[in-house]
């Protein structure tokens, strides 16, 4: 008899939950009548990306241990757990979104591949080893190439499809090499091994090593990597952009903690250098590019590539208070960015253009609901108190005081200071018009906006978040603690 590995299957519950999701939509864009495909298409999502953040929660509850699964190919801990939980709550609030953009085609299969990237994303930040790590890559964004260019009736939709396919490549490519390097080096594909690996050459591992920080730069929209982060957002469907800022964001700076703490830990003073360098260089031209933009999708990418930077500080802190700063980073900031694209959403929906500055005027007094959210997610991005981004900015500078790298903490808070002009701009221009700005508002300012209920729904979800994770931050530390204590930070 050929031996096999034994399956966890709880382990693989939330993966597999939301690849029946897709499944079912995908099943539904061909065998049923095309009035209803959409409808069940956004149902089948929903309901995989509850259903695998309900089981998510099961397997952090259940597993008290970290331990590898599968012929160790995969890991099965609370800090991949609480990581599941967020991104399946990214994904399910990304449905509500979706569910106002009005497509003549592919709806369902829409739907069926956001949820087949939700399940990659789960599946890579389980990865155990270099193999299963590419796997979990490559599978989830193959899914956000063909998203990015799903409305194939915008040019600037297909563009960001393109853009996104070249670089995103080449991205994957440098995290290929990398990782062969590193094999090269030590001959081991685990994390755990690498680490206790007796390596043959230095010079190949901090090659590889260099490849794979690369590679993750990549995905994270982290400076000088986050070339393709301003076009694709722009062009993309909003609904997908919501989703890619929030989702994409965690899952690749998850498994870069992961990786680096558990498969180089003789090279930490080494890597969190880099990693520390990449952290200010993403600080500085995120906030600086930001200043300048009109377009407010373009404005929202260089802020994504900015809370990279914000996010890369803890990793760089490399201690177990970075861990919990970067879990629950992602909680509050994953709520805002989502949130902040959803209003957009609804001002495109309205205009029938993409939305500018000057595209806010009055906003927020036609939309009073959708007005204060926004406020609060742009006062949120900016750490402003009362909302989870502030706690979230001064857990992360904690974690980098308690490191002995107070200097980041100063480049962390003026980056911060700089940030204040580009956040304020946009409620600015909601609340105060212009002259200019009445003009331009006009044609749309007695219009009956359409209306969009899940849309509305989703908005205040990502609003309670925002705000709740200010107050209610004592129980998401806790589980922070209890996930990032798995780690060997």
């Amino acid at each position: 008899m050929i031996p096999t590995p034994n399956v966890d299957w709880l382990a693989l519950s939330p993966v597999l939950a939301l690849l029946g999701g897709s499944g079912v939509a995908l099943l539904g864009a061909v065998l049923v009548p095309r009035w209803m495909r959409r409808a069940l298409g956004a149902a089948a999502a929903f309901a995989g990306f509850v259903a695998a953040g309900i089981l998510a929660g099961i397997v952090f509850d259940r597993t008290p241990e970290a331990q590898t699964i599968i012929a160790e190919s995969m890991v099965r801990d609370r800090f991949a757990a609480l990581t599941q939980i967020i991104l399946a709550a990214a994904g399910a609030l990304a449905v509500l979104v979706s569910w106002g953009e009005r497509r003549r085609f592919h709806g369902a299969e829409y739907y069926a591949l956001l949820a087949a990237a939700g399940s990659g994303m789960l599946f890579f930040v389980q990865a155990g080893n270099l193999m299963t790590l590419f796997l979990g890559l490559e599978w989830f964004s193959l899914c956000l190439y063909v998203l990015c260019a799903m409305d194939t009736e915008r040019e600037t939709s297909l563009e960001a499809g393109l853009k996104y396919l070249i670089v995103g490549s080449f991205g994957s490519g440098v995290l290929l090499f990398g990782s062969a390097l590193v094999y090269g080096a030590t001959g081991e594909l685990g994390f755990e091994a690498i680490a206790g690996a007796d390596v043959t050459s230095d010079a190949l591992l901090l090659a590889g090593l260099a490849m794979l920080i690369a590679g993750f730069g990549f995905k994270a929209s982290a400076a000088p990597f986050h070339m393709w982060t301003p076009d694709v957002y722009q062009g993309a469907p909003t609904s997908v952009t919501a989703f890619m800022s929030a989702a994409t964001k965690a899952a690749a700076l998850a498994v870069t903690l992961r990786v680096l703490v558990t498969a180089f830990p003789d090279q930490e003073e080494t890597w969190r250098i880099a990693v520390a360098v990449l952290a200010c260089a993403s600080l500085a031209v995120g906030n600086l590019a930001a200043l300048v933009q009109r377009d407010v999708k373009r404005l929202l990418a260089y802020s994504s590539v900015s809370h990279a930077g914000f996010m890369l500080i803890a990793v760089a802190a490399a201690n177990e208070l970075g861990g919990r700063a970067l879990l629950y980073y992602f909680i509050p900031y994953g709520a805002m960015s989502i949130g902040a694209f959803a209003v957009v959403a609804a001002r495109e929906r309205e205009l029938q253009r993409p939305v500018t500055l000057d595209g806010l005027a009055g906003f927020g007094w036609e939309r009073p609901f959708l007005g204060v959210c926004m406020w609060a997610f742009m006062l949120g991005f900016a750490g402003f108190p009362l909302t989870g981004g502030f706690l979230g900015k001064l857990y992360v500078f904690s974690a980098a005081y308690d490191s002995g790298w107070w200097w980041l903490v100063v480049v962390g808070v003026v980056a911060t200071a700089v940030s204040l002009y580009y956040y304020l701009a946009v409620v600015r221009a909601m609340y105060m018009r212009s002259e200019l700005e009445l003009r331009l508002a006009a044609p749309v300012a007695g219009g009956s906006p359409p209306s969009d209920p899940f849309l509305t729904l989703g908005t205040g979800a990502c609003l309670a978040v925002t705000v709740g994770s200010f107050f209610l931050v004592q129980p998401l530390i806790d589980l922070a603690k209890d996930a990032a204590a798995q780690l060997p930070l």
